[in-house]
């Protein structure tokens, strides 16, 4: 029995939350989600990550629900089919790229299944690479990819400076974009409806749930999105203060198995709280 019968469903972050810095999902977390199938609780998972970068955990978590990829900019089912994507309009595009560089930020873009980089030795291409398990396509910064751009990323190891530029490029162009970190070092610029607190819309009409009964978790800025409109949500022990004080909870952080205390605790009611 479901020890919270409030929560219905719930929607998990992925990178910082679902899994250890080194990329791993761990067995408790894995178990934690079966458990969550067999207390008759949804799952679904949201993530700034691109399709291809997610596709890893279909299997492992017995995914049957829509997920989120690019922060909400498309939404797939279980076997990689498209059935929402906002993406981003042509004329703020040059802006953005102008901006960014300006900001000596390095551009990503993602484009349907292919991400796009300056360099191949540019930084974290390496890292990001290994966790979404695919290699980008090198392309001069002075072009733009072909087809509809769903994500734009500026990426920095100066966090202050990946901050600074968020609010910057969000102020800049208002609801035209959606401009959060999604990491420390990156910078996610998306279509304003694709951000997480819209996965939570889609979930709940698809399956007629009240928002209240959805429970959220992650630990980054953009994730606060989804905070604001469910029922629940759990900021992880590795979140930034100011991300700790939007949640109705802090769990442990994501290498101390912070996702799967979070469910036993506050969703399945396994685990004492202390």
């Amino acid at each position: 029995m479901v020890k919270n019968p409030a929560v219905r469903l719930v929607l998990a972050d992925v990178d910082g939350t679902l899994v250890t810095d080194d990329k791993v999902l761990t067995e408790r977390a894995i178990t934690a989600v079966r458990e969550l199938h067999e207390a008759g609780v949804l799952f679904s998972l949201t993530s700034g990550r691109p399709p291809r970068g997610m596709e890893m955990f279909i299997k492992p978590l017995s995914l049957s629900l829509p997920f989120a990829a690019f922060n909400g900019g498309q939404i797939l089912s279980p076997t990689l089919d498209t059935l929402v994507e906002h993406v981003l309009d042509h004329d703020v595009l040059e802006g953005i790229v102008t901006d960014l560089a300006r900001a000596k930020l390095e551009t990503w873009f993602y484009a349907g299944s292919k991400w796009y980089v300056p360099s191949r030795d540019g930084s974290h291409v390496d890292r990001e690479s290994a966790t979404v398990q695919f290699a980008p396509t090198v392309m001069s910064q002075h072009q733009m990819p072909p087809g509809s751009i769903v994500k734009v990323v500026g990426v920095s190891d100066d966090h202050h400076l990946i901050q600074r530029a968020a609010v910057q490029i969000q102020e800049a162009y208002g609801q035209q974009v959606s401009a959060e970190a999604s990491q420390p070092y990156y910078l996610d610029i998306t279509h304003p409806l694709a951000n997480k607190g819209t996965v939570v819309s889609y979930l709940a009409e698809q399956y007629q749930i009240d928002p209240q009964q959805i429970a959220t978790i992650g630990d980054m800025p953009n994730d606060i999105d989804m905070f604001t409109v469910s029922g629940l949500s759990i900021a992880m022990g590795n979140a930034a203060e100011g991300v700790r004080g939007r949640a109705h909870r802090v769990t442990a952080s994501n290498n101390e198995e912070g996702f799967a205390n979070a469910m036993e605790e506050f969703v399945l009611g396994t685990k004492e709280r202390l």
